[in-house]
C-alpha cells in the first residue's frame, strides 16, 4: 500500500530524467547529422535496435523500452571520441548492465515467484528504467557538462567527456551491482541479514544483504567498470573509481532500504535513483583526490 501511495516518486524520477535525455538526443542528433552524419545514424539506429531487442525479450514495457532507447542515445552521443567507432562509446557498458540485469532477474525465477519477489513478466516500466539508468545519462548529458565546465550551452557536443564519464560509469556500474546483488542473493544467498542490525530477515526484505549477493554485486560492478573503461579507452583510475563508487552506492542502497523505504518514506524507484546518484557523487569526490582518468 505504501508503494502505491508513493507512485508520485516514480513519476518525479521519470520527469527529472526523460526531458533531459530527450532534449539532449534531439539537439545532438541535429548537430551530428549536419557535421558528422555517421555518428547520428549509428547512434539513433543502435538505440532503436536496443529498444526492439528489449521488447522482444520482454525485459521492459513499450514505454520502458522507449525510455531506454532515449537514454542509450543520450549516453552514446555524449561519449563520442575520435576516430569514431560506435562501440567505443557508452553503448557497451550500457549493454553490459542490461544483459547482467536480464540474466540475474531470470535466474531462479521459480523460487522468486514462490517468495513473491519475482519481477513482473511484462518487464520494467519507464520509471524503473529511468531510476536505474537516468543518473548516468544526466551526468553525461551535454547540457549538464556545459554547466560544469562553464562553457556555452550546445555550441557543439563534448567530444572528450573525461573525466566526467567516470562519474556516469560509476552510476551504470551501481545499477548493475544493485540488480545482480538483489536477484542472486534471493536465489543463492540463503537467509539474508538486515544491514543495520545484522539480524536475519526474509529474502527480498528492504535493506537485506547476503554475502553471496554482495559479492555478486561487486563482481557485476567490476564487469561494467572494466567494459566501460575499455570501450572509452580509459585507464586504471577510471576503472577503480567506477568500481569503488558502485560498491559505495550498493551499500547506500541497502541502507536506504533498511531505513527510509521500510518506513514507507521512499519507494523502490526513488531508492534506486538516489543510490545511483550516491555512486556518481562518490565518484565525483574521488576525482578531486585521485589522478583524473584518461581517455583515448
Amino acid at each position: 500500500m505504501a508503494q502505491i501511495k508513493l507512485v508520485w516518486q516514480s513519476k518525479l524520477v521519470l520527469l527529472v530524467v526523460l526531458p533531459f535525455a530527450a532534449a539532449g538526443v534531439i539537439l545532438q542528433a541535429h548537430w551530428w547529422a549536419v557535421n558528422s552524419w555517421p555518428v547520428a545514424i549509428w547512434t539513433v539506429g543502435l538505440s532503436l535496435l536496443f529498444a526492439l531487442v528489449v521488447l522482444k525479450l520482454r525485459a521492459a514495457t513499450p514505454a520502458g523500452a522507449a525510455t531506454g532507447a532515449a537514454i542509450a542515445a543520450s549516453l552514446m552521443f555524449s561519449t563520442v571520441i575520435f576516430p569514431y567507432q560506435p562501440w567505443n562509446t557508452a553503448l557497451l557498458p550500457l549493454l553490459a548492465v542490461s544483459l547482467l540485469a536480464y540474466v540475474a532477474t531470470r535466474l531462479g525465477r521459480t523460487k522468486k515467484e514462490r517468495l513473491g519477489t519475482a519481477e513482473e513478466r511484462h518487464g520494467r516500466s519507464a520509471s524503473q528504467v529511468a531510476a536505474n539508468l537516468g543518473v548516468a545519462a544526466l551526468v553525461s548529458d551535454q547540457l549538464v557538462q556545459s554547466w560544469l565546465t562553464d562553457s556555452r550551452w550546445f555550441t557543439r557536443p563534448t567530444l572528450v567527456p573525461m573525466p566526467l564519464f567516470a562519474v556516469g560509469l560509476a552510476a551504470l556500474a551501481e545499477a548493475a551491482a544493485d540488480t545482480v546483488s538483489s536477484e542472486i542473493g534471493q536465489v543463492l544467498g540463503g537467509r539474508p541479514r538486515m544491514i543495520t542490525t545484522l539480524r536475519q530477515v526474509d529474502p527480498g526484505a528492504d535493506g537485506a544483504i547476503s554475502l553471496v549477493g554482495t559479492l555478486a554485486g561487486v563482481l557485476a560492478a567490476g564487469i561494467v567498470s572494466a567494459i566501460g573503461t575499455l570501450a572509452l579507452r580509459g585507464d586504471l583510475p577510471m576503472f577503480g573509481i567506477g568500481c569503488a563508487a558502485a560498491v559505495f552506492g550498493l551499500l547506500f542502497d541497502s541502507l536506504l532500504g533498511a531505513t527510509l523505504e521500510r518506513r514507507g518514506w521512499l519507494n523502490n524507484d526513488a531508492v534506486n535513483f538516489l543510490s545511483t546518484a550516491s555512486a556518481a557523487a562518490f565518484a565525483l569526490a574521488l576525482l578531486t583526490i585521485l589522478p583524473h582518468p584518461g581517455v583515448g
